[in-house]
Protein backbone atom coordinates (compact mmCIF):
# COMPACT_ATOMS: atom_id res chain seq x y z
CA UNK A 1 0.00 0.00 0.00
CA UNK A 2 1.10 3.55 -0.73
CA UNK A 3 0.02 6.30 1.64
CA UNK A 4 -0.29 9.91 0.59
CA UNK A 5 -0.15 12.63 3.24
CA UNK A 6 -2.61 15.41 2.46
CA UNK A 7 -2.48 18.33 4.88
CA UNK A 8 -3.76 21.88 4.90
CA UNK A 9 -0.30 23.26 4.21
CA UNK A 10 0.93 20.99 1.44
CA UNK A 11 1.08 17.51 0.00
CA UNK A 12 3.85 15.27 -1.20
CA UNK A 13 1.49 13.34 -3.41
CA UNK A 14 2.83 11.39 -6.37
CA UNK A 15 0.77 9.29 -8.70
CA UNK A 16 0.98 5.53 -8.50
CA UNK A 17 -1.91 3.35 -9.47
CA UNK A 18 -0.05 0.07 -9.65
CA UNK A 19 -1.85 -2.87 -8.11
CA UNK A 20 -0.76 -3.75 -4.62
CA UNK A 21 -3.13 -6.47 -3.54
CA UNK A 22 -6.66 -6.43 -2.23
CA UNK A 23 -7.38 -5.21 1.27
CA UNK A 24 -9.42 -7.13 3.80
CA UNK A 25 -10.80 -9.35 1.04
CA UNK A 26 -12.92 -12.24 2.20
CA UNK A 27 -14.79 -14.67 0.03
CA UNK A 28 -15.25 -14.19 -3.72
CA UNK A 29 -16.88 -11.33 -5.56
CA UNK A 30 -19.76 -13.61 -6.49
CA UNK A 31 -20.40 -14.97 -3.00
CA UNK A 32 -20.24 -11.80 -0.90
CA UNK A 33 -23.44 -11.29 1.05
CA UNK A 34 -24.84 -7.80 0.41
CA UNK A 35 -25.85 -5.75 3.43
CA UNK A 36 -28.38 -3.97 1.18
CA UNK A 37 -29.99 -4.88 -2.12
CA UNK A 38 -30.45 -2.81 -5.26
CA UNK A 39 -33.18 -0.62 -3.76
CA UNK A 40 -30.79 1.99 -2.36
CA UNK A 41 -30.66 5.78 -2.26
CA UNK A 42 -27.37 7.54 -2.97
CA UNK A 43 -27.02 11.16 -1.89
CA UNK A 44 -24.84 13.26 -4.21
CA UNK A 45 -23.65 16.66 -3.01
CA UNK A 46 -21.81 18.93 -5.47
CA UNK A 47 -20.15 22.21 -4.46
CA UNK A 48 -20.92 24.93 -7.00
CA UNK A 49 -22.64 26.00 -10.20
CA UNK A 50 -19.78 28.12 -11.50
CA UNK A 51 -18.08 25.05 -12.96
CA UNK A 52 -20.30 23.46 -15.58
CA UNK A 53 -18.68 20.05 -15.15
CA UNK A 54 -20.85 19.12 -12.14
CA UNK A 55 -24.18 19.34 -13.94
CA UNK A 56 -22.86 18.36 -17.38
CA UNK A 57 -20.63 15.44 -16.46
CA UNK A 58 -20.15 14.34 -12.85
CA UNK A 59 -23.77 14.03 -11.72
CA UNK A 60 -25.24 12.52 -14.93
CA UNK A 61 -22.40 9.98 -15.13
CA UNK A 62 -22.87 8.97 -11.49
CA UNK A 63 -26.63 8.67 -11.93
CA UNK A 64 -26.27 6.45 -15.00
CA UNK A 65 -23.67 4.23 -13.32
CA UNK A 66 -25.74 3.81 -10.15
CA UNK A 67 -28.73 2.79 -12.31
CA UNK A 68 -26.56 0.27 -14.14
CA UNK A 69 -25.15 -1.24 -10.93
CA UNK A 70 -28.55 -1.54 -9.25
CA UNK A 71 -30.59 -2.86 -12.16
CA UNK A 72 -32.26 0.59 -12.35
CA UNK A 73 -33.60 0.27 -8.81
CA UNK A 74 -31.17 2.67 -7.15
CA UNK A 75 -32.24 6.27 -6.58
CA UNK A 76 -30.08 9.41 -6.53
CA UNK A 77 -30.81 12.41 -4.30
CA UNK A 78 -28.86 15.29 -5.90
CA UNK A 79 -28.08 18.73 -4.47
CA UNK A 80 -25.72 21.54 -5.45
CA UNK A 81 -24.60 23.99 -2.76
CA UNK A 82 -23.96 26.94 -5.12
CA UNK A 83 -20.65 27.72 -3.35
CA UNK A 84 -22.25 28.01 0.11
CA UNK A 85 -20.76 25.89 2.89
CA UNK A 86 -23.81 26.62 5.08
CA UNK A 87 -26.16 25.46 2.33
CA UNK A 88 -24.20 22.26 1.84
CA UNK A 89 -24.30 21.51 5.56
CA UNK A 90 -28.11 21.84 5.49
CA UNK A 91 -28.35 19.69 2.36
CA UNK A 92 -26.22 16.97 3.90
CA UNK A 93 -28.11 17.07 7.19
CA UNK A 94 -31.37 16.61 5.29
CA UNK A 95 -29.93 13.56 3.56
CA UNK A 96 -28.95 12.16 6.96
CA UNK A 97 -32.45 12.86 8.29
CA UNK A 98 -33.95 11.22 5.19
CA UNK A 99 -31.77 8.16 5.87
CA UNK A 100 -30.10 7.86 2.50
CA UNK A 101 -27.89 4.77 2.30
CA UNK A 102 -24.63 6.46 1.28
CA UNK A 103 -23.40 9.97 0.43
CA UNK A 104 -20.99 11.11 -2.29
CA UNK A 105 -19.64 14.49 -1.12
CA UNK A 106 -17.71 17.13 -3.05
CA UNK A 107 -17.24 19.67 -0.28
CA UNK A 108 -17.45 23.46 -0.54
CA UNK A 109 -15.35 23.82 2.62
CA UNK A 110 -13.48 20.65 3.56
CA UNK A 111 -12.99 21.73 7.18
CA UNK A 112 -16.45 23.15 7.87
CA UNK A 113 -18.22 19.98 6.74
CA UNK A 114 -16.27 17.67 9.10
CA UNK A 115 -18.89 17.73 11.86
CA UNK A 116 -21.66 16.75 9.45
CA UNK A 117 -19.51 13.94 8.06
CA UNK A 118 -19.27 12.62 11.62
CA UNK A 119 -23.05 12.87 12.00
CA UNK A 120 -23.44 10.74 8.89
CA UNK A 121 -20.97 8.21 10.26
CA UNK A 122 -22.83 8.10 13.59
CA UNK A 123 -26.04 7.47 11.64
CA UNK A 124 -24.43 4.53 9.82
CA UNK A 125 -24.24 6.35 6.48
CA UNK A 126 -20.90 5.94 4.64
CA UNK A 127 -19.46 9.06 3.02
CA UNK A 128 -17.36 8.93 -0.16
CA UNK A 129 -15.29 12.12 -0.60
CA UNK A 130 -15.35 13.15 -4.24
CA UNK A 131 -12.76 15.34 -5.98
CA UNK A 132 -12.01 17.28 -2.75
CA UNK A 133 -10.93 15.51 0.42
CA UNK A 134 -13.35 16.49 3.17
CA UNK A 135 -12.26 16.24 6.78
CA UNK A 136 -13.95 13.89 9.24
CA UNK A 137 -14.44 10.09 9.14
CA UNK A 138 -14.57 9.65 5.36
CA UNK A 139 -14.98 6.04 4.15
CA UNK A 140 -13.24 6.50 0.80
CA UNK A 141 -11.91 9.16 -1.57
CA UNK A 142 -11.68 9.44 -5.35
CA UNK A 143 -9.92 12.30 -7.10
CA UNK A 144 -6.92 13.21 -9.20
CA UNK A 145 -3.31 13.74 -8.18
CA UNK A 146 -3.78 17.42 -7.47
CA UNK A 147 -0.14 18.43 -7.14
CA UNK A 148 0.46 16.75 -10.47
CA UNK A 149 -2.35 18.87 -11.95
CA UNK A 150 -0.52 22.03 -10.84
CA UNK A 151 2.78 20.69 -12.16
CA UNK A 152 1.22 19.90 -15.54
CA UNK A 153 -0.31 23.38 -15.74
CA UNK A 154 2.99 25.07 -14.90
CA UNK A 155 5.12 22.93 -17.21
CA UNK A 156 2.77 23.60 -20.11
CA UNK A 157 2.75 27.32 -19.28
CA UNK A 158 6.57 27.32 -19.47
CA UNK A 159 6.38 25.54 -22.83
CA UNK A 160 4.02 28.29 -23.98
CA UNK A 161 6.62 30.91 -23.07
CA UNK A 162 9.08 29.18 -25.39
CA UNK A 163 12.81 28.58 -25.30
CA UNK A 164 13.56 32.22 -24.52
CA UNK A 165 11.84 32.03 -21.12
CA UNK A 166 13.82 33.92 -18.49
CA UNK A 167 13.76 34.01 -14.70
CA UNK A 168 12.87 37.71 -14.91
CA UNK A 169 9.64 36.96 -16.82
CA UNK A 170 6.70 37.94 -14.63
CA UNK A 171 3.88 35.45 -14.03
CA UNK A 172 0.62 36.24 -12.20
CA UNK A 173 -0.95 33.34 -10.27
CA UNK A 174 -4.74 33.13 -9.92
CA UNK A 175 -5.19 30.24 -7.51
CA UNK A 176 -8.37 28.56 -6.33
CA UNK A 177 -10.43 29.04 -3.19
CA UNK A 178 -8.59 28.99 0.16
CA UNK A 179 -11.35 26.72 1.56
CA UNK A 180 -10.67 24.06 -1.10
CA UNK A 181 -7.80 21.70 -0.16
CA UNK A 182 -7.29 20.88 -3.85
CA UNK A 183 -6.49 24.53 -4.58
CA UNK A 184 -3.59 24.44 -2.14
CA UNK A 185 -2.20 21.35 -3.85
CA UNK A 186 -2.59 22.80 -7.37
CA UNK A 187 -0.72 25.87 -6.15
CA UNK A 188 2.04 23.84 -4.52
CA UNK A 189 2.54 21.76 -7.65
CA UNK A 190 2.60 24.82 -9.91
CA UNK A 191 5.03 26.74 -7.70
CA UNK A 192 7.40 23.77 -7.63
CA UNK A 193 7.72 24.07 -11.42
CA UNK A 194 7.69 27.87 -11.75
CA UNK A 195 10.03 28.92 -8.94
CA UNK A 196 13.48 29.73 -10.25
CA UNK A 197 12.39 29.62 -13.88
CA UNK A 198 10.17 32.73 -13.85
CA UNK A 199 9.25 35.42 -11.34
CA UNK A 200 5.90 34.98 -9.60
CA UNK A 201 5.09 38.69 -9.50
CA UNK A 202 1.60 38.48 -7.97
CA UNK A 203 -0.33 35.58 -6.47
CA UNK A 204 -3.97 35.53 -5.37
CA UNK A 205 -6.12 32.91 -3.61
CA UNK A 206 -9.51 33.46 -5.21
CA UNK A 207 -12.63 33.27 -3.04
CA UNK A 208 -15.06 30.58 -4.21
CA UNK A 209 -13.16 30.16 -7.50
CA UNK A 210 -15.19 33.19 -8.63
CA UNK A 211 -14.38 34.41 -12.19
CA UNK A 212 -15.50 37.94 -11.28
CA UNK A 213 -13.02 38.01 -8.39
CA UNK A 214 -10.33 36.57 -10.69
CA UNK A 215 -10.99 39.40 -13.14
CA UNK A 216 -10.60 41.94 -10.35
CA UNK A 217 -7.33 40.33 -9.21
CA UNK A 218 -5.81 40.44 -12.68
CA UNK A 219 -6.90 44.06 -13.03
CA UNK A 220 -4.97 44.80 -9.82
CA UNK A 221 -1.93 42.98 -11.21
CA UNK A 222 -2.11 44.94 -14.46
CA UNK A 223 -2.30 48.22 -12.55
CA UNK A 224 0.67 47.19 -10.44
CA UNK A 225 2.90 45.59 -13.06
CA UNK A 226 1.76 47.12 -16.34
CA UNK A 227 -0.11 45.24 -19.04
CA UNK A 228 3.02 44.66 -21.13
CA UNK A 229 5.00 43.24 -18.22
CA UNK A 230 2.90 40.12 -17.63
CA UNK A 231 4.51 37.24 -19.49
CA UNK A 232 1.89 34.64 -18.51
CA UNK A 233 -1.04 34.01 -16.18
CA UNK A 234 -1.43 30.82 -14.18
CA UNK A 235 -5.18 30.31 -13.72
CA UNK A 236 -6.11 27.29 -11.64
CA UNK A 237 -9.28 26.55 -13.63
CA UNK A 238 -11.15 27.43 -16.82
CA UNK A 239 -13.91 29.51 -15.24
CA UNK A 240 -11.34 31.88 -13.73
CA UNK A 241 -9.37 31.90 -17.00
CA UNK A 242 -12.40 33.54 -18.59
CA UNK A 243 -12.19 36.29 -15.96
CA UNK A 244 -8.45 36.63 -16.59
CA UNK A 245 -9.04 37.15 -20.31
CA UNK A 246 -11.76 39.75 -19.66
CA UNK A 247 -9.36 41.76 -17.49
CA UNK A 248 -6.58 41.63 -20.08
CA UNK A 249 -8.95 42.64 -22.89
CA UNK A 250 -10.30 45.51 -20.81
CA UNK A 251 -6.72 46.72 -20.39
CA UNK A 252 -6.24 46.72 -24.15
CA UNK A 253 -4.27 43.49 -24.52
CA UNK A 254 -4.95 41.92 -27.93
CA UNK A 255 -2.23 39.26 -28.04
CA UNK A 256 -2.93 37.04 -25.04
CA UNK A 257 0.01 35.71 -23.04
CA UNK A 258 -0.06 31.99 -22.17
CA UNK A 259 -3.02 31.41 -19.82
CA UNK A 260 -3.66 28.07 -18.11
CA UNK A 261 -6.88 26.43 -17.00
CA UNK A 262 -8.41 23.21 -15.74
CA UNK A 263 -11.62 21.21 -16.27
CA UNK A 264 -11.71 21.22 -20.10
CA UNK A 265 -14.90 23.29 -20.21
CA UNK A 266 -16.34 23.59 -23.71
CA UNK A 267 -15.81 27.34 -23.87
CA UNK A 268 -12.22 26.84 -22.70
CA UNK A 269 -11.60 24.38 -25.53
CA UNK A 270 -12.96 27.00 -27.93
CA UNK A 271 -10.76 29.69 -26.36
CA UNK A 272 -7.74 27.43 -26.87
CA UNK A 273 -8.67 27.07 -30.54
CA UNK A 274 -8.96 30.86 -30.93
CA UNK A 275 -5.67 31.48 -29.13
CA UNK A 276 -7.13 33.31 -26.12
CA UNK A 277 -6.28 30.51 -23.64
CA UNK A 278 -3.16 28.40 -24.00
CA UNK A 279 -4.10 25.17 -22.22
CA UNK A 280 -6.46 23.36 -19.91
CA UNK A 281 -6.15 20.19 -17.87
CA UNK A 282 -8.49 17.43 -18.95
CA UNK A 283 -9.47 15.23 -16.06
CA UNK A 284 -11.40 12.18 -17.30
CA UNK A 285 -14.63 12.76 -15.39
CA UNK A 286 -16.21 9.49 -16.53
CA UNK A 287 -13.44 7.55 -14.76
CA UNK A 288 -13.73 9.62 -11.58
CA UNK A 289 -17.53 9.75 -11.46
CA UNK A 290 -18.01 6.07 -12.28
CA UNK A 291 -15.45 5.09 -9.62
CA UNK A 292 -17.34 7.15 -7.01
CA UNK A 293 -20.65 5.53 -7.98
CA UNK A 294 -19.10 2.07 -7.79
CA UNK A 295 -17.53 2.78 -4.40
CA UNK A 296 -20.86 4.00 -3.04
CA UNK A 297 -22.87 1.02 -4.27
CA UNK A 298 -20.29 -1.60 -3.36
CA UNK A 299 -19.82 -0.08 0.11
CA UNK A 300 -23.49 -0.31 1.08
CA UNK A 301 -23.97 -3.68 -0.59
CA UNK A 302 -21.10 -5.19 1.36
CA UNK A 303 -19.10 -6.11 -1.74
CA UNK A 304 -15.73 -5.76 -0.05
CA UNK A 305 -13.59 -7.26 -2.79
CA UNK A 306 -14.95 -4.92 -5.45
CA UNK A 307 -14.67 -1.93 -3.10
CA UNK A 308 -11.10 -2.74 -2.11
CA UNK A 309 -10.06 -3.28 -5.71
CA UNK A 310 -11.14 0.30 -6.45
CA UNK A 311 -9.28 1.84 -3.50
CA UNK A 312 -5.73 0.55 -3.61
CA UNK A 313 -4.20 3.88 -2.61
CA UNK A 314 -4.60 5.59 0.75
CA UNK A 315 -4.50 9.26 1.73
CA UNK A 316 -4.33 11.19 4.99
CA UNK A 317 -6.57 14.18 5.69
CA UNK A 318 -5.88 16.62 8.54
CA UNK A 319 -8.27 14.58 10.73
CA UNK A 320 -8.04 10.99 9.49
CA UNK A 321 -5.37 8.63 8.19
CA UNK A 322 -5.26 5.78 5.71
CA UNK A 323 -8.46 6.69 3.86
CA UNK A 324 -9.01 4.14 1.04
CA UNK A 325 -8.59 6.05 -2.21
CA UNK A 326 -8.32 6.04 -5.98
CA UNK A 327 -6.38 8.64 -7.94
CA UNK A 328 -7.09 9.14 -11.63
CA UNK A 329 -4.59 10.37 -14.23
CA UNK A 330 -4.81 13.75 -16.00
CA UNK A 331 -3.83 15.20 -19.40
CA UNK A 332 -2.67 18.60 -20.61
CA UNK A 333 -4.74 19.91 -23.52
CA UNK A 334 -3.29 22.44 -25.94
CA UNK A 335 -4.61 23.15 -29.43
CA UNK A 336 -2.81 20.17 -30.97
CA UNK A 337 -4.17 17.75 -28.35
CA UNK A 338 -7.90 18.52 -28.47
CA UNK A 339 -8.64 15.77 -30.96
CA UNK A 340 -6.78 13.09 -29.01
CA UNK A 341 -8.30 13.94 -25.61
CA UNK A 342 -11.77 15.42 -25.20
CA UNK A 343 -12.92 14.43 -28.70
CA UNK A 344 -11.42 10.94 -28.60
CA UNK A 345 -13.01 10.31 -25.17
CA UNK A 346 -16.42 11.49 -26.36
CA UNK A 347 -16.59 14.44 -23.96
CA UNK A 348 -17.43 16.76 -26.87
CA UNK A 349 -18.19 16.14 -30.53
CA UNK A 350 -16.47 18.14 -33.23
CA UNK A 351 -19.81 19.76 -34.06
CA UNK A 352 -20.19 20.95 -30.45
CA UNK A 353 -16.74 22.53 -30.52
CA UNK A 354 -16.67 23.80 -34.07
CA UNK A 355 -19.57 26.23 -34.11
CA UNK A 356 -19.63 28.94 -36.78
CA UNK A 357 -17.25 31.26 -34.93
CA UNK A 358 -14.60 28.52 -34.70
CA UNK A 359 -14.84 26.85 -38.12
CA UNK A 360 -11.57 28.30 -39.41
CA UNK A 361 -9.68 27.59 -36.19
CA UNK A 362 -11.03 24.03 -36.18
CA UNK A 363 -9.90 23.43 -39.72
CA UNK A 364 -6.42 24.68 -38.84
CA UNK A 365 -6.35 22.31 -35.85
CA UNK A 366 -7.46 19.35 -37.95
CA UNK A 367 -10.86 19.04 -36.31
CA UNK A 368 -13.30 17.81 -38.94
Amino acid sequence: MRRIAMSVAASTMTLSLAGCGVLNATGSSTTATPTKGNDITVGVLMPDKINTRYSNFDYPIMKAKIAELTNKQGQVDYENAASSAATQTKQMQKMIDDKVDVIILDSVDSHAIAGTVKKAKDAGIPVIAYDRLAEGPIDAYVSFDNELVGEVQARTLLEGLGSSVDSSDKVVMINGSPTDPNAKQFKTGAESELNGKVTIADSYDTKDWDPVVAQQEVTKAINSLGRNNIAAVYSANDAMAAGVIKALKAAGVTNMPPITGQDADLDAIQRILSGEQYMTVYKPYPDEAEAAAEMAVYKVQGKDIQFDALTQDTVDSPTNKDIPSQLVQVNAVTKSKIKDTVVADGIYTVSQICTAAYKTACAEAGLK
